[in-house]
């Protein structure tokens, strides 16, 4: 694996950065285990952008422990340290499995419901973790290098799906991220990129997590989406970036509490103790 500085530098001049076998076999191998069960049920994506033939699951970091280690993988956070304000969050995290003959992704870049004029630095921070190698042929993720600088009139000219107005991609823009499984890509929330085309007789698993700045609102509600007893129960790491955390001075207060009192055992919504107490001093009343 390549230096944090050096990856660093490699991110900022071309916008992504793989990191190689990151993940030992067994540590694949207990993903992919943990993971069939969700794809066992069976569904499929409803557009053009999830992908008809492309199984999706969503809130992935509450669905195991070994999605939770990724999520705070030190690999992973090291750099993103470095991308992102101190208290950033986790915005989206899901497992992508794209399986054969599924037509590639519309262009887009992550962070385009961000309504900021580019060229800007990035407000998220991507990861894609290859479960199965990532080949040009069987849908990797592809790439247009150095896009994550281009601001919004030539962005517009290529990205075909949320990001904006369609238009061709010219030939040999995009190019595919190939690296072996238990491998992963870093990349801007402002690169154009998309899933590629599955055109090999197997599967491609991965899954995907995603950072943005501490002022940002978050793809996924995971505060809400992920059970409270299940949050109880994770790191301390963790439950900050799902959102139990405070940005200063007091983004994302709980009625001017810290939200992690959410998680007590004996924890009372404000609001409800406050109705109560009122309706107490109030039937007492001669």
């Amino acid at each position: 694996m390549s230096s944090v500085a050096e990856s660093l530098a490699r991110f900022r001049e071309q916008g992504f950065v793989i990191l190689r076998d990151v993940l030992d076999a067994p540590a694949v191998d207990a993903l992919r285990q943990a993971l069939q069960p969700y794809l066992d049920l069976g569904l499929r994506g409803r557009n053009d952008f999830e992908g008809e033939l492309t199984q999706r699951v969503y809130s992935l970091v509450g669905r195991g422990r070994v999605f939770e280690r990724t999520v705070e993988h030190p690999a992973v956070l090291e750099r993103v340290d470095a991308l992102l304000h101190p208290g950033y969050l986790l915005t989206a995290s899901q497992a992508i499995c794209i399986y054969p003959g599924e037509s590639a992704q519309p262009v887009h870049y992550d962070d385009t419901f961000y309504t900021l004029p580019r060229p800007r630095p990035p407000v998220s921070i991507s990861t894609i973790w290859a479960l199965d190698d990532f080949t040009a042929e069987n849908g990797g993720t592809e790439v247009i290098p150095g896009s994550h600088e281009w601001g919004d009139e030539r962005v517009g000219a290529y990205a075909d799906g949320i990001a904006g107005a369609a238009g061709p991609v010219p030939e040999g823009a995009l190019v595919p991220v190939e690296m072996a499984a238990g491998s992963l890509v870093v990349f801007s929330g402002t690169l154009l990129h998309r899933g590629g085309a599955n055109g090999s007789a197997a599967p491609r698993r991965a899954f995907s997590h995603q950072y943005c700045e501490p002022w940002a609102r978050q793809q996924e509600n995971f505060t809400l989406s992920i059970p409270r007893e299940r949050a109880k129960s994770m790191s301390p790491r963790v439950r900050e970036l799902l959102g139990y955390s405070i940005h200063p001075p007091f983004m994302g207060q709980l009625a001017a509490r810290h939200p992690e009192k959410a998680l007590a055992d004996d924890y009372v919504n404000s609001l409800v103790a406050d109705d109560a107490e009122i309706a107490k001093r109030e039937s007492s009343r001669p």
